[in-house]
């Protein structure tokens, strides 16, 4: 009874802190969140999803303050034409976001979507509690509780551009917490870009239902201030012959936790997730992933790859489960590391869990230093200690970044990367 208790309280603490929207269309799933919420409790490091993360300043009542930090960049997808809705410190700021009118698609707020028969209603809260199966994601329950806004993306068609959530930081002391519901019809497609630091502390969950035939791509860039902490769900569901790709790159940030949930229910469908970060000194990033293949010839691929000198700590979980009667199955999945000084740690987990006979499953997990005979070879040739550190350090980074589909956001993700790794070796 005693534990019992100790697992409530900072749950009680977390859930009397905070307010949740009444009312409406939605009102049904945050009441129901909320129940689960107390049935788990929040996560604590005992927990086996946890073990290799403090969860401590993602559930205590208050986030613990983070400076702004101004980079002096232009921010990024600035060159890529595309509809922007901006987000400050968790709030909609309409005079810095475009006009929502889009062809192919119907964009809405979930804090102004307020018809009872909203589409939205069947999905909000719907694909994050299939995904607390067989693994608990309680601060993804806490988020459909008690999100106050988001958007609701309905695509019926192919848009001509993408929509860009754009996330600022402006308040030491922002505690944002935001919930995307994203519903692709049979044979859409369109391409979603996330950036920038959100807040002090961010909770956010996507749920993205892709319908036969639909095509679904995803670009996040999470910001580089250095305090900040962030807790990102995605959930996803794929239909026939579908297509899901995600990436994301990631530099800065003193604890950054992403959970990417995915269930292949079609047949011929494929999902692909991808990411790069690359961290410095007081440094945690956490990718934790879940595949579950449920029905034949699916395909998916879980590429990520980690750079990390100071001290930093890099974590990977991946699962992949195939389910009986998934037959024809092809899941890939790899997880390395590139420690640039013998301080910085990485921790891996990779999972296969096979109940179909006729699958091909791989996974790796590696984790080691700059090559010494291609530095060598660089080195022999003129080029400087650092730029040749950069240009492998680039190289080792690709497998992940080439995993975007359109080459002008490869070109820009990969020329940011540099400028980042040029500006950390002066």
């Amino acid at each position: 009874m005693a534990e019992a208790q100790l697992k409530e309280t900072p749950t009680e603490a977390m859930i009397a802190a905070l307010d949740m929207p009444q009312g409406g269309w939605s009102q049904a799933a945050r009441e129901d969140a909320l129940a689960r919420v107390r049935a788990m409790g929040l996560p604590q490091r005992r927990d086996e999803y946890w073990k290799f993360t403090r969860p401590d300043t993602l559930t205590q009542a208050e986030a613990q303050p983070a400076a702004i930090f101004d980079h002096g960049d232009a921010p990024l997808f600035d060159g890529t034409e595309r509809l922007r809705i901006v987000f400050v410190d968790g709030v909609f700021d309409a005079d810095a976001s475009d006009d929502l009118t889009l062809e192919g698609v119907s964009i809405e707020r979930l804090a102004a979507a307020d018809s009872d028969l909203h589409w939205a209603r069947d999905l909000y809260g719907t694909l994050e509690k299939n995904g607390q199966t067989p693994v608990r994601r309680p601060l993804a329950a806490l988020n459909t509780a008690f999100a106050t806004d988001g958007v609701l993306i309905h695509v019926t068609g192919t848009p001509s551009k993408p929509i860009n959530l754009v996330y600022q930081h402006k308040s030491e002391t922002s505690d944002a917490m935001l919930h995307h519901v994203v519903k692709l019809d049979k044979g859409a497609e369109v391409t979603l870009l996330e950036n920038g630091p959100a807040a002090a502390r961010f909770n956010t969950v996507m749920e993205v239902e892709v319908a036969d035939t639909a095509r679904f791509h995803h670009v996040r860039a999470q910001g580089r201030d250095h305090e900040r902490r962030a807790a990102t769900h995605v959930f996803t569901r794929l239909g026939t012959e579908s297509l899901f790709k995600s990436f994301t790159v990631t530099v800065n940030g003193a604890l950054t936790r992403n959970e990417c949930v995915i269930e292949l229910t079609g047949d011929d469908a494929s999902a692909h997730v991808a990411g790069a970060c690359v961290g410095d000194g007081d440094f945690h990033h956490d990718d934790t992933v879940f595949i579950t293949h449920d029905a034949e010839n699916c395909e998916s691929r879980q590429v990520f790859k980690k750079v990390l000198r100071n001290g930093a700590t890099g974590v990977f979980q991946g699962k992949i489960l195939v389910k009986e009667g998934a037959q024809k199955t092809d899941g890939y999945q790899i997880s390395q590391s590139l420690l640039l000084d013998g301080d910085s740690q990485f921790l891996a987990k990779p999972e296969l869990e096979i109940y179909a006979d006729d699958v091909a499953c791989s996974h790796g997990s590696t984790s080691g230093a700059i090559d010494e005979e291609a530095l060598f070879y660089l080195r022999a040739r003129g080029v400087s200690h650092a730029e040749a550190t950069d240009l492998l350090t680039l190289a080792f980074l690709a497998e992940a970044v080439e995993e975007i589909e359109a080459e002008e956001l490869r070109e820009e993700i990969t020329g940011r990367l540099s400028l980042w790794l040029e500006r950390r070796s002066a």
